[in-house]
């Protein structure tokens, strides 16, 4: 979920667990965070941003980049597909 401070990996697991990981990242005091998601976990990394900008620090957190972009990965069978990848910025104010 957290690998370095300042990026929380958005999976599969229920959007609150990374709601959580962002929070603790906040409280301890890092001023920029990245949500970096890929393929069927982007709409969880956007809903991830919007209940920690909105619900848990409103009018303190605002979006401050979002990029997108395509990888290339390995399947099972060693074929190579693209995916979907995006990166939310999210900035003390």
């Amino acid at each position: 979920m957290v690998a370095e401070e300042g990026i929380v990996y958005v999976g599969k697991k229920p959007a609150i667990n990374y709601v959580m990981a962002t929070t603790l990242q906040i409280n301890r005091g890092v001023k920029k965070i990245i949500l970096k998601a890929r393929g069927r976990s982007i709409s969880r990394a956007v809903d991830v941003a919007e209940i920690t900008r909105l619900k848990y620090f409103p009018g303190k957190i605002k979006i401050t980049d979002l990029r997108t972009g395509t990888e290339e990965i390995l399947d099972e069978e060693g074929n190579r597909r693209d995916i979907s990848v995006i990166e939310i910025e999210l900035t003390q104010v």
